[in-house]
């Protein structure tokens, strides 16, 4: 088991008066990739739909030239 550098989970929050600054940076970072995961998610969502509606566009294209 490691060794534990804070004797509780009060110290461990407070770390000698750093933890809002460091806790902070954790939520504002996890925010961040939050976004970039659903930003990403969102994109490709809208690519894939483009090349579905393309697909669909160049098939009807096709059945009508027949």
């Amino acid at each position: 088991m490691p060794d534990m550098h804070f004797g509780s989970l009060g110290e461990l929050w407070h770390m000698a008066g750093h933890g809002p600054f460091v806790w902070s940076a954790y939520a504002i970072v996890l925010v961040v990739i939050a976004g970039l995961i659903g930003n990403a998610r969102a994109r490709s969502r809208d690519v894939l739909q483009r090349v579905r509606n393309r697909k669909e566009s160049a098939r009807q294209s096709d059945t009508q030239e027949v």
